[in-house]
């Protein structure tokens, strides 16, 4: 699988704190390995982002990505739950 990622995504990882970035680091080793590996606990979103998923970095904080295409994930948002989502 291809990662790529949105200027926003690259915009908002940057402000993340190293404990972020080193968990996030760990989890995308975990995604490129096996995306169906339940410690992600990858899932597809609903409401107005029902055509992204998302993975869990840490308890609260969550990449969004669009897998629309095959073969190729595209982080376009981190962030925690309810910077997200609300």
């Amino acid at each position: 699988m291809i990662v790529t990622t949105t200027r926003k995504f690259d915009k908002k990882f940057r402000k993340q704190s190293i404990q972020i970035k080193t968990a996030f680091k760990n989890r995308v080793e975990i995604f490129l390995k096996n995306s169906d590996d339940p410690i992600l606990k990858i899932h597809r979103l609903s409401g107005k982002l029902r055509d992204l998923w998302s993975f869990n970095v840490t308890g609260d904080v969550r990449v969004v990505f669009d897998r629309s295409r095959r073969e190729i994930a595209i982080f376009v948002d981190i962030g925690t739950h309810s910077e997200l989502y609300s």
